[in-house]
């Protein structure tokens, strides 16, 4: 179903809540719709190179969005939270 491990994991995100998580060794991840938690583990080992204990997963509902006089709302999505094994880090960019 998925080429590669990219197609289930789609970049990880940055927020204030992800940042606290990384002092207990989780990673916050945008993940493919349809991924199951497997996927999303074999998927972040295989990038990063690092040992997963736990995955946690939610879908997240798109927000109702206005433009001028046209009423919609944003995609839902699919997030990952990923608890890697003590000692393991993943290298995050910094912007």
């Amino acid at each position: 179903m998925y080429d590669s491990p990219h197609d289930i994991v789609k970049t990880p995100l940055r927020t204030e809540k992800g940042t606290v998580l990384l002092l207990e060794n989780k990673y916050i991840f945008l993940v493919d719709k349809k991924a199951n938690k497997i996927q999303i583990r074999k998927a972040v080992e295989e990038i990063y190179k690092v040992n997963v204990t736990a995955v946690n997963t939610m879908n997240v509902k798109g927000k109702p969005k206005r433009v001028r006089f046209k009423l919609g709302h944003t995609s839902d999505w699919k997030k990952a939270i990923v608890t890697l094994k003590q000692g393991d880090t993943i290298e995050m960019a910094s912007t």
